[in-house]
């Protein structure tokens, strides 16, 4: 049975979730991964409405779709990130409030569990998300970590994401992490790293993106083999890297759509990862989730993009044999 196609909303938070939702169904999609963004969902009125949760759910159900998870990226990021004033063009008002460092991490943590309760109203088992990092100012800069400080950084993440994920537990619901630079978990020996602070917790797992692994130089289908158990949500969002000489793969400042960066995320089946290698991978760990498309290409429209990303992951996902 072919998995279901999502689109990741974020990135069409500023238009309305319900003519976001005709155009899903125009263009064949089976559901959303529903984010925290825009009017999309907002999650203190899940908490303050009881009938909030269903009007969506009743919304999408009118075209059709599902939400099979819900993320709530750009919070959670600042639940273990060192906080400075960047964070607050990413955080709603009530979360950022006066700026101390301490308060914005503990609202932002609050902000997950009341997520992880809107999850749990609107039916959905996965919560996506990042959880930030207090190393990753040492993973790539100068002053480096040492080890002693690697384990402290760990040892501060499982502090402060416990409480999220002993809500999950008792909601019977998982988070999934997406592997990705900036986050407590980038690569597949770093989350090796965050699994072993975790005591294993059956609770937490990944969300799988092979764009983010690709640039590093990891094989991404080479992650889904070692965390067959632990692959919670998959992300479709492919990359090209253009190093000629004068780029790098950290990018110098320059924003996307910049023939100076190294590499640039493209449209599912216009950059450079392999996806049948990641399908054969998904289909040998048995993955019956959902495929969500981050739709993300500088130099192509998103509707059109949208659309045909749908048609090429339907024609994608094949089946094992029998």
């Amino acid at each position: 049975m072919a998995r279901p196609i999502l689109l990741v909303s974020g990135q069409w938070a500023h238009c309305p979730l319900e003519e976001l939702a005709q155009k899903l169904n125009d263009w064949g999609y089976q559901g959303l991964e529903l984010c925290c963004a825009g009017d999309h969902f907002e999650v203190q009125r899940a908490q303050d409405d009881d009938a909030y949760c269903q009007d969506k759910l009743d919304l999408l159900a009118r075209y059709d779709l599902q939400v099979l998870a819900l993320s709530n990226y750009r919070v959670g990021q600042a639940v273990c990130d060192r906080i400075e004033p960047r964070h607050k063009k990413i955080l709603p008002d009530y979360v950022w409030g006066d700026g101390n460092p301490e308060g914005v991490q503990d609202r932002a943590a609050a902000e997950m569990l009341a997520t992880v309760h809107a999850a749990q109203k609107l039916g959905v088992g996965t919560v996506s998300g990042f959880t930030g990092s207090s190393l990753w100012p040492g993973v790539v800069g100068w002053p480096p970590n040492n080890p002693e400080e690697v384990q402290e950084g760990l040892r501060d993440f499982a502090r402060r994401f416990t409480p999220i994920l002993d809500a999950c537990a008792n909601a019977g619901i998982r988070f999934a992490l997406e592997v990705h630079p900036g986050q407590v978990a980038f690569d597949l020996f770093s989350a090796e790293m965050v699994l072993e602070v975790l005591d294993g917790r059956e609770e937490f797992g990944f969300t799988f993106d092979p764009s983010h692994l690709h640039w590093q130089g990891i094989d991404p289908a080479e992650f889904i083999r070692r965390f067959p158990e632990r692959i919670f949500h998959v992300h479709v969002k492919d990359i090209a890297l253009t190093l000629n000489g004068r780029t790098g793969v950290l990018n110098a400042y320059q924003p996307y759509g910049d023939a100076r960066r190294g590499f640039e995320y493209r449209a599912p089946g216009h950059g450079g990862i392999d996806w049948e290698s990641i399908i054969r991978a998904l289909n040998a760990i048995h993955y019956e989730g959902p495929l969500a498309i981050e739709w993300s290409d500088a130099g192509m429209a998103p509707d059109f993009g949208a659309e045909e990303a749908c048609k090429f992951v339907k024609r994608l996902d094949f089946p094992a044999k029998a």
